[in-house]
């Protein structure tokens, strides 16, 4: 299957509506409205969408994990990194705690999707 839905990838914004404190905030897209938008700009099914979206979204999982990163060119790219141990402080007690090191996943933004957006 040709999906050339990956060339205008991009994050389409909701209806707003009203939070408590009385302001005002987009909500974005749900699961099954980006499924349904992709699926008629593209012609394709709903279904055929829906694999392919899953499908990237497993490439991109196992790619991070097996090469430490993942692109996708004109959005962003997904990065595994080792994060060192450090030096903290409790803030209830104020006590130097030692935070240990992990690896973690980082998400950045391309230029391209920064540019378009702002």
């Amino acid at each position: 299957m040709d999906f050339p839905i990956l060339q205008g990838f991009a994050i389409l914004a909701g209806a707003n509506f009203l939070t408590q404190r009385g302001a005002y905030m987009a909500k974005g897209m749900s699961k099954s409205q980006v499924l349904s938008a992709l699926a008629d700009k593209t012609n394709h099914s709903r279904k055929d969408v829906a694999m392919m979206v899953e499908e990237l979204v497993s490439l991109a999982y196992s790619e991070a994990k097996k090469s430490g990163e993942f692109t996708i060119h004109g959005l962003g790219k997904l990065i595994k990194k080792q994060r060192a141990a450090r030096m903290g402080r409790n803030p209830a007690t104020g006590e130097a705690i030692k935070i240990p090191a992990k690896t973690v996943v980082k998400f950045r933004v391309a230029k391209a999707a920064k540019d378009a957006i702002l």
